[in-house]
């Protein structure tokens, strides 16, 4: 199979599980992000759900040796807790639950609601940006 086959595969499946879940839809995300006001929490399931296939997948391919495309599946870097990641985190939430969107669902929404583009004109803007303050290591 080839690569490109396999990477649309992945990326239909992806885009389903987004759709079917409700995570294209900002209303239901800013509810679930909700605690103090009138909290949604039928996405947690969802997230329980990707948890629990990313488990799967993980030892699947580690069992296996090799991603679906062929590629060696290369050892984990070290995680560090530092300044960086805490902010990046915490920037990342608050556009979540500001937007009600992150990535990869804003670019679904984009092609029905044309004002998605801004939030991804935005995310891109922010990745050029701390790009060119960290010299290029974003």
């Amino acid at each position: 199979m080839s690569r490109a086959l396999v990477f649309l595969l992945i990326g239909v499946v992806f885009g389903a599980g987004l759709a079917l879940s409700g995570m294209t839809d900002p209303a239901k995300v800013v509810g679930f992000l909700d605690f103090f006001g009138h909290w949604d929490p039928r996405l947690t399931a969802t997230m329980g759900g990707a948890v629990a296939m990313a488990f799967l997948g993980q030892w699947l391919l580690r069992r296996r040796g090799r991603t679906l495309a062929g590629a060696e599946i290369p050892a984990p870097p070290p995680t560090r807790i530092d300044a960086r990641l805490l902010i990046g985190s915490t920037v990342f939430g608050a556009g979540w639950g500001l937007a009600g969107l992150c990535p990869a669902p804003a670019l679904a929404v984009s092609l029905h609601h044309p004002v998605a583009l801004v939030f991804v004109a935005g995310f891109v803007a922010g990745l050029l940006g701390v790009a060119r303050l960290a010299g290029g290591k974003a």
